[in-house]
């Protein structure tokens, strides 16, 4: 979509393969869209176009109420991207503006906060701020529709500082009342959420998560049931009705994510998250968003990788295929040097933080970096004993980032500087914890160029070939 009149081409054939990748603002009406709104296509004098929901939040228009912009997929991007504008996406999504403010974030990035303005507004349309807020209007509407806490607990549960900022934001981007928002709510005449059960706080927040194209589910629960790590993960039901459940490690206390195997109709995974303090929903969402690789863009991937022969066959038998991410970068940069899971939930059992209570067969936190680097670590062997040491150091004194924000190239080359790290596990924690797009395992079959910039999607297709190799 590099120009306003294809952007325009895909508004009026209502292309929901753009959905999240551009949004656009109509002028006789005030609402912005998403591409693929079903409402009457507007004329294209009345149409401008935005990168960011924030962006036309900014220029004066408010959500639609029928194609809800705000609930979009991200765009694949922002995981392609390693430029500062991509980290920094990255880390507003985690909610580091809300925790630390714009110089936070700057200090993260190693750019002065100007700098990190300028470069947003220039891209993007909106600042930091701008995103933050815009991202912290769509957690008060989820929570205003999917729960029965007072108006005032989800101010202050969605980042706000204030109910009158709450107030005034809700009405500016939605052009409701938080009330008659909450009125609208999607199944109002039930106070059940269909699949995910009742609604309110006591059984968690249900959210339905996103996601463009289509997406193969059993693949990516393959995945994760084939590595869990018992007491902090766990798989149940049986294939093509599964849970994946896992313990969250979170800015403001701990939390456990549920998320179901089957995709609604709609094009979304239910999940519901149980949180210890409500602050950290949107830290919780992007979270999981990036386990299940829910911004990923199939349609570009399967248009490159289809049309190499090699890796054809498995494109078209694994429509939507996705490469699975984490839900702690810091844990998994560990697990990765452990290797085994079994040997990880030996880890867990031995140095991670127990839950207040157990959850099903979830029972603890993973360890930190800090606790690992100074305990005995008889559960590994003796050969990886100093590695997994020099990893969990390096991680806890901030020598080696692996956040979302990190330099993907400067975290590759701190890893390969720690003894006895090798390509393999560095691959793997750029792949996942890092969520780099264009990473190919070694050793693998000799890539083509034509492969980038999907080559973790082209590692994935290789696995999934019925003579793939163990990974």
């Amino acid at each position: 979509m590099t120009t306003e009149d294809s952007r325009y081409e895909a508004v009026r054939s209502r292309d929901a393969r753009f959905d999240g990748v551009f949004f656009f603002g109509v002028s006789s009406t005030g609402i912005y869209c998403r591409p693929s709104c079903p409402a009457i296509t507007p004329k294209r004098a009345n149409v401008s176009f935005y990168a960011t929901a924030a962006a036309a939040q900014g220029a004066g228009f408010r959500a639609c109420r029928r194609c809800r912009p705000d609930a979009v997929p991200g765009s694949a991007d922002w995981n392609a991207r390693a430029d500062v504008v991509g980290r920094a996406v990255r880390l507003i999504g985690d909610g580091i503006v809300d925790r630390e403010g714009v110089a936070g974030l700057a200090t993260r990035l190693g750019y002065s906060a100007r700098q990190v303005q300028r470069q947003l507004n220039a891209e993007l349309g909106a600042g930091p701020i701008a995103l933050a807020r815009a991202q912290r209007g769509h957690t008060a509407r989820v929570l205003l529709q999917t729960t029965s806490m007072q108006a005032a607990e989800i101010a202050f549960a969605a980042g706000f500082a204030s109910v009158r900022q709450f107030n005034e934001t809700i009405r500016e981007i939605y052009a409701a009342t938080p009330t008659e928002l909450r009125a609208a709510r999607p199944g109002r005449t039930s106070r059940t959420a269909g699949p995910c059960g009742d609604y309110g706080t006591a059984t968690g927040v249900p959210l339905r998560l996103a996601y463009r194209g289509p997406y193969d589910s059993r693949q990516v629960f393959d995945h994760l049931a084939a590595r869990t790590v018992a007491g902090v993960e766990e798989v149940t039901g049986s294939p093509g009705a599964r849970t994946y459940r896992r313990t969250l490690r979170l800015p403001h206390g701990s939390g456990v994510a549920e998320v179901a195997e089957r995709p609604g109709r709609g094009g979304w995974l239910d999940c519901r998250l149980h949180l210890g303090d409500l602050r950290d929903l949107t830290t919780a969402t992007q979270r999981v968003r990036r386990l299940f690789d829910l911004d990923a863009d199939p349609y570009a991937v399967a248009e490159r990788l289809g049309a190499d022969p090699l890796l054809a066959g498995s494109v078209a038998r694994h429509p939507g295929l996705r490469a699975p991410g984490t839900a702690d970068p810091e844990e998994y940069a560990l697990r990765a040097v452990i290797g085994d899971a079994a040997v990880s939930g030996a880890v867990a059992a031995a140095y991670g933080t127990p839950l207040d209570a157990p959850s099903g067969g979830l029972t603890r936190l993973f360890p930190r970096a800090a606790e690992l680097a100074e305990a005995a670590l008889t559960e590994v062997g003796t050969s990886v004993r100093p590695v997994l040491r020099g990893v969990a150091a390096a991680l806890a004194s901030g020598a080696l980032r692996v956040d979302p924000g990190a330099d993907r190239d400067e975290a590759e080359r701190m890893l390969l500087a720690l003894p006895g790290v090798t390509l393999r596990t560095a691959s793997a924690v750029r792949m996942r914890a890092l969520g780099d797009p264009d990473v190919l395992l070694p050793p693998a079959t000799p890539p083509s160029p034509h492969w980038r910039p999907w080559r973790t999607y082209a590692t994935h297709h290789l696995w999934a070939a019925p003579l793939g190799g163990p990974h």
